[in-house]
């Protein structure tokens, strides 16, 4: 079967943009995670006790439209995501539905070239092989409309974005 969707991370050159002021124009506040847990959108997965943090407010659609010359409209949204302080060394491996999507409720939502609101998904994914099968299976659904350009997946409770999949093969 043909790649219909990618992962992506918040890439480097924006990360290093967002270290230094975020899509608010707020600069950062760098501090140590003393518990651990935190969702780092950097590297797709959680903090670790000791690790060096920052949060900061994103524009993931704004950040897209960007690159193909779209204005997103009354869909760019901006929230607080947590990002390490300092470079990292990004996402390891380069599986479809990444653990952090898993284990709990998430919604998908798709959008079209234009930045326009598709439609979603709302999966409660199980930890685990079974959830990742769970997500992919949903993402799958999505980028069967041949109008979904990309999808982003939102944590239901509080509605921060997770990550992106976009339609096709990585560049």
């Amino acid at each position: 079967m043909a790649t219909t969707h990618h992962m992506r991370a918040i890439g480097p050159a924006v990360l290093a943009g967002l270290r230094v002021r975020d899509d608010a124009g707020h600069g950062r506040d760098a501090f140590t995670d003393d518990e651990g847990g935190a969702p780092l959108r950097c590297c797709l997965r959680r903090s670790i006790p000791g690790e060096r943090m920052a949060l900061v407010t994103y524009a993931p659609l704004r950040r897209w439209a960007a690159e193909g010359g779209v204005d997103p409209g009354p869909y760019d949204e901006c929230g607080p995501v947590f990002i390490h302080a300092e470079e990292c060394s990004g996402p390891a491996g380069d599986s479809a539905a990444p653990p952090v999507l898993h284990g709990a409720r998430r919604g998908l939502r798709a959008y079209d070239s234009r930045g326009r609101i598709l439609g979603g998904r709302l999966v409660e994914a199980s930890r685990g092989r079974k959830g990742a099968l769970e997500v992919d299976d949903a993402l799958r659904e999505l980028f069967a409309d041949p109008r979904v350009a990309l999808v982003h997946a939102r944590a239901v409770e509080f509605g921060c974005f997770l990550v992106e999949f976009r339609r096709g093969a990585p560049a």
